[in-house]
């Protein structure tokens, strides 16, 4: 296959391959772009206000990040647990996810795969497939695929060669830490924890920032998930500073040196330990051959986590040293794009063969 088939460019039927990755935090939509010679990405916040017209009375929504921006006092995280929880949370999705179709002019004569977390939640899981099935897009096909092998595909290479793999892939969320190993496709083992997450180290760096200044800065969580995408880092952290308005009148200016990189430096231990400690051994337990096979493989690393500079290679070495065993890991160059990417180049491939 070229690399134009692969982004689906080829495609002669008129169907127009979509991966979609409807994320607790941020949802990530790929597809082909006007000329059918490069990918385009969709990536917004998965959030919504709704706000009264002044004029009409008339109610109006903001989703993304024009929301969390505008009404960070009332905007609402549909997906925080990974899937829409209740009915009420349901139909938010699907409000949030018609206007983005709508807003992107994403074509309802399409072939659409969605990467779908691995959680035992019988409940949110029939939420979502109510929410996918009930949009306006993938008219021709629709299929789900685990976010952790959607997420492993571009790590691997330009095609579906993650499809003919034995190897593990962790999924380091916003909401859970994912783990599974996969035979050719095949799911094996699959693990998920709410007890080490991106979330949490977003709590967690809003706490220390507290302590660091003495309790003189308070920030809330939406701040402390920036302080980390913007500045942790395991290869040149820097210390930064920031600025405050007083609740009095006037400014406070403050410097943070640990805070982040302590909070982020935590999380990468929690999640060698759950790995090493819970999810190898099960692995091993259930499938040795298996086990034995894909630790000669890399690790791949996917979600929002992975994308911090140099976790790849701190996970490598810690887990390495953990497992007293040498174990190479990996990443697709986006690690929170790419289970879309992956999706997207599955849903091209079922196009095809439509």
């Amino acid at each position: 296959m070229s690399d134009d088939d692969a982004d689906g460019t080829d495609d002669a039927s008129g169907v127009v391959p979509i991966g979609v990755k409807l994320g607790s935090t941020r949802t990530v939509i790929a597809l082909p772009d006007d000329h059918g010679t490069d990918q385009r990405i969709i990536k917004t916040l998965t959030c919504m206000a709704t706000y009264e017209d002044a004029l009409t009375g008339e109610e109006k929504i903001l989703y993304g990040e024009e929301a969390a921006r505008e009404y960070p006092d009332r905007v609402q995280y549909m997906l925080r647990s990974g899937l829409p929880e209740d009915a009420e949370r349901a139909e938010m999705t699907e409000t949030f996810f018609e206007a983005l179709i709508e807003e992107n002019d994403l074509p309802a004569d399409s072939g659409v795969v969605y990467a779908i977390p691995t959680i035992d939640n019988p409940t949110g899981l029939e939420n979502l497939r109510s929410v996918i099935e009930g949009s306006s897009i993938g008219l021709e096909l629709v299929e789900s695929y685990p976010e952790s092998l959607c997420g492993s595909i571009p790590a691997f290479g330009d095609d579906l060669e993650a499809i003919d793999e034995i190897f593990v892939a962790v999924n380091m969320g916003s909401t859970n830490l994912e783990a599974s190993a996969y035979r050719r496709g095949e799911q094996l083992s699959p693990f998920t924890t709410g007890a080490v997450t991106g979330n949490e180290v977003d709590r967690m760096i809003a706490n220390y920032v507290e302590e660091e200044t003495q309790g003189r800065v308070n920030i809330d969580t939406q701040t402390a998930r920036e302080y980390k995408e913007e500045h942790a880092d395991f290869v040149d952290f820097e210390p930064f500073t920031d600025i405050i308005q007083q609740p009095g009148g006037g400014s406070h200016e403050f410097t943070i040196e640990r805070s982040v990189m302590d909070a982020v430096d935590e999380y990468l231990d929690d999640v060698v330990d759950e790995l090493a400690n819970t999810f190898l051994p099960e692995l091993a337990n259930d499938y040795m051959k298996v086990y034995k096979l894909a630790l000669d493989r890399p690790v791949v690393l996917t979600g929002g986590m992975a994308c911090i500079p140099g976790i790849v290679d701190e996970f490598e070495e810690r887990l390495s040293e953990e497992l007293n065993r040498d174990v190479e890991a990996t990443a697709a160059d986006q690690p929170d794009v790419a289970p879309t990417i992956g999706a997207q180049r599955i849903a091209t491939r079922l196009v095809e063969n439509s």
